[in-house]
């Protein structure tokens, strides 16, 4: 069955397939021993020799997909791997016995729910902007701010790289004695650092950010540190919403 090679290079869990497309177009995939860089060209994975780097890639059964949540303690990056040996979060994963990649990031500095899958498909319906599955965090921030100034940020505030989408922001709890206050926020865009820029822009710095949602999936009790797998049902109701999400911006339905 033919397929297109960034499909089959994501299904293979080497990134997700936007990165996949980005080997592609720079020369890095071959198949049957010649550099591919066009984009759409279709491939059968069980016949065709593909390689990256001139690395072989093996296609998995696609009924061996693995899908994880894992708590993303602070400090560690979300990435594979990293040249200087920092920490990365598929440390934290070693023994789960397959080649899984973070789906998107968090900050090093930032903790909570991150999903690790080898299956590219569902890594691009949730991180292609054109899905906009929201994410929603927990942020500490100094200071109490005015409720106009988080009013600025439902409305979408201006930051260097444009005006943000309007956000969910309310009060989940105030420590006046402390000075800080923590704001559940809900955003559905992925820009890099995001809602601590947010934050940065109305006066109020975050001191410590968790991720406690992606769409319908909660963080819950899971301790910091460990992974679970998702249910079958937890990634038919992800899948679910990054659709649902895609097709009401479609139809013009911001709602």
């Amino acid at each position: 069955m033919l397929e297109r090679l960034q499909k089959v290079l994501a299904a293979a869990g080497l990134g997700s397939r936007r990165k996949c497309e980005e080997w592609i177009a720079a020369g890095r995939v071959a198949v049957n021993g010649k550099t591919v860089t066009r984009l759409g060209v279709k491939v059968d994975p069980e016949r065709d020799r593909i390689s990256v780097d001139g690395r072989p890639v093996r296609v998995p059964p696609k009924n061996k997909k693995v899908y994880l949540m894992l708590h993303k303690p602070k400090g560690y990056l979300s990435s594979v791997s990293d040249p200087f040996g920092r920490k990365t979060v598929v440390d934290l994963v070693r023994d789960v016995g397959a080649r899984v990649y973070p789906v998107g990031r968090l900050d090093a500095d930032t903790e909570g729910l991150l999903l690790l899958t080898d299956d590219g498909d569902f890594a691009h319906l949730l991180t292609h902007p054109r899905y906009g599955v929201p994410k929603t965090y927990l942020a500490t921030v100094r200071g109490v701010p005015h409720g106009s100034l988080l009013e600025r940020l439902r409305r979408g505030i201006r930051l260097e790289d444009g005006v943000t989408a309007p956000a969910q922001v309310e009060y989940e709890d105030v420590d006046l004695e402390r000075d800080e206050a923590v704001i559940r926020v809900t955003i559905r865009e992925g820009r890099k650092r995001q809602v601590r820029r947010m934050f940065e822009a109305i006066g109020h710095p975050v001191e410590r950010l968790v991720r406690v949602g992606i769409g319908p999936l909660r963080l819950g009790s899971l301790p910091v540190g460990r992974y679970r797998p998702l249910t079958e049902k937890e990634v038919d109701l992800l899948r679910a919403a990054a659709r649902r999400t895609h097709k009401l911006h479609n139809s013009g339905d911001g709602s």
